[in-house]
C-alpha cells in the first residue's frame, strides 16, 4: 500500500531508521566500548556486518511493502552513518585515540643482500 502523504512517508522512514539504529543497538555494544579495544576486532567486524545486513533487510522490506522512496532513503542513510560511526570507531588505537593506517614496509631485511639472479629458459628449445 503505497503511502498518501509526504507527511506519513517521512514518519515510516523515522521509524524505520529508528528500528535500525535498535538493531544496531542490540547486535553491537556501545561505541566507546568498541573505541576502546584493540583495532581490527574480528568479533565487532562480524557483529556490524551482521547488523549492517540485518537493518538492510528490514529497510528493504518495509519500502517495498510502502512502495515509498523516502523510506528507503531515510533507513538507508541511518545504516550507513551507523556501520562508518561503527568501522571506524574499531579502528581506533586504544592507546593514541585515534585511528590510524597500517603501513607495512616490504621488503624490509636487516640487511641488503642483493636478489638472487633469476634464470630463463627457453622452452621453444
Amino acid at each position: 500500500m503505497p503511502l498518501r502523504t509526504p507527511e506519513a512517508s517521512v514518519g515510516v522512514g523515522l521509524a524505520t531508521a529508528a528500528i535500525s539504529y535498535s538493531i544496531f543497538d542490540m547486535s553491537l555494544p556501545p561505541l566507546v566500548d568498541v573505541r576502546s579495544v584493540e583495532s581490527d576486532n574480528r568479533d565487532i567486524q562480524s557483529a556490524e556486518r551482521a547488523a549492517t545486513w540485518v537493518a538492510a533487510a528490514f529497510v528493504s522490506a518495509v519500502a517495498l511493502m510502502t512502495k515509498d522512496a523516502t523510506v528507503f532513503v531515510i533507513g538507508g542513510v541511518t545504516i550507513v552513518a551507523l556501520a562508518w560511526m561503527y568501522r571506524h570507531a574499531d579502528q581506533v588505537s586504544p592507546l593514541t585515540g585515534t585511528a590510524l593506517p597500517k603501513i607495512s614496509v616490504p621488503g624490509m631485511t636487516s640487511q641488503a643482500e642483493p636478489e638472487p639472479d633469476t634464470t630463463y629458459v627457453d622452452a621453444s628449445i
